[in-house]
């Protein structure tokens, strides 16, 4: 049995580290009322990422908090806990976060850290998954790709329980810049619409998961 979420206004930390896109489109969604809930804390780990500028567009607080040289993974994610755990969030949303978290951060957060990534279960997981899928197509190896949203409960790289995935097709004519594109438009939709579901308790957080087609 799945535990469903009461219909409230939730609290969202989003963790991002480039250029902060699919956090345009939460905070987006949430200021449209489409998302039930409010963007209290973004973090990035880079200060020149995009995000910054996105959460001082939406008067969200930001914080950027950068690895101090040799810093053990497990000490940084220990200091990310504290700042993300101050804000009081119901779920914290790794929206592009580049770094894969240990549990220093994920035992503070138990199933509610939530990660999107540009490939369906199962495939491609780790960085450059959309540049792999591309590259793959063009020897003939594959015909689509994809985006899931899925709980992250360890240091398992993208293979976390889903919530939700859409297919991308990928045209035999697409560029790298072109696949791209339609990927990233995929995430956005995929992702609001989960966060929609969960945070009006309408989508239970163990697990039948939302599947979409996206062809543009």
């Amino acid at each position: 049995m799945g535990v469903t979420l009461p219909a409230a206004g939730r609290r969202l930390a989003v963790l991002a580290s480039g250029a902060g896109s699919n956090l345009h489109a939460i905070l987006d969604a949430c200021a449209a009322g489409t998302v039930a809930a409010e963007v209290v804390l973004v973090v990035t780990n880079r200060p020149d990422s995009g995000a910054l500028d996105k959460a001082a567009r939406a008067g969200v607080r930001a914080v950027t908090l950068v690895p101090l040289g040799e810093e053990a993974r497990a000490d940084y994610d220990a200091r990310l806990a504290q700042v993300v755990a101050a804000a009081d969030p119901d779920h914290v949303v790794l929206a592009g976060w580049m770094r894969i978290l240990t549990m220093a951060f994920l035992g503070r957060f138990p199933g509610r850290v939530i990660n999107l990534h540009p490939a369906l279960p199962g495939e491609l997981p780790g960085t450059h998954a959309i540049e792999r899928a591309h590259r793959e197509a063009r020897a003939g190896e594959r015909t689509r790709t994809g985006v899931m949203v899925h709980l992250v409960p360890d240091e398992g790289v993208d293979d976390g329980p889903v919530l939700a995935t859409a297919q991308v097709p990928i045209e035999p004519d697409d560029t790298l810049e072109e696949l791209t594109a339609r990927v990233h438009a995929a995430e956005h939709r995929l992702l609001v619409d989960t966060l929609a579901a969960l945070c009006d308790g309408s989508h239970p957080t163990t697990l039948s998961p939302l599947t979409t087609e996206a062809s543009t």
